[in-house]
């Protein structure tokens, strides 16, 4: 079973006991979050994709915390005028481990009488 979820803005497909490295989100260390923004859930080949999101449907992780990329350089310069900056970044992060997938509601046709 995996889904594709939304976190911090970015897509990610994700299956149950997968550690992961996302965006840094506001969370304490040890604590459970919930992702309720699925887009598409695979159960046993049975595929549900959302018009955006599926409803009711909700993926839990645990931060298990937080880190930082590599130093990324951005060096700019301007040929003949002597002007050069150079600067760093690094991004934070925040790692989970994904504990649950559940799609409770599902689509139901409904019985016409």
């Amino acid at each position: 079973m995996y889904a594709v979820v939304d976190i911090a803005g970015q897509q990610f497909k994700v299956a149950k006991d997968q550690n992961l490295l996302v965006p840094k989100i506001p969370a304490e260390i040890g604590k459970s979050v919930e992702f309720d923004k699925v887009l598409l859930i695979s159960d046993k080949g049975n595929v549900s994709v959302g018009q955006p999101e599926i409803k009711g449907a909700k993926v839990k992780a645990k931060v298990l915390g937080f880190e930082r990329g590599n130093k990324v350089i951005i060096f700019k310069k301007k040929r003949r005028k002597g002007y050069r900056v150079r600067n760093g970044h690094k991004q934070d992060y925040t790692r989970l481990m994904i504990q649950s997938i559940s799609a409770t509601s599902r689509t139901k046709k409904k019985e016409t009488e």
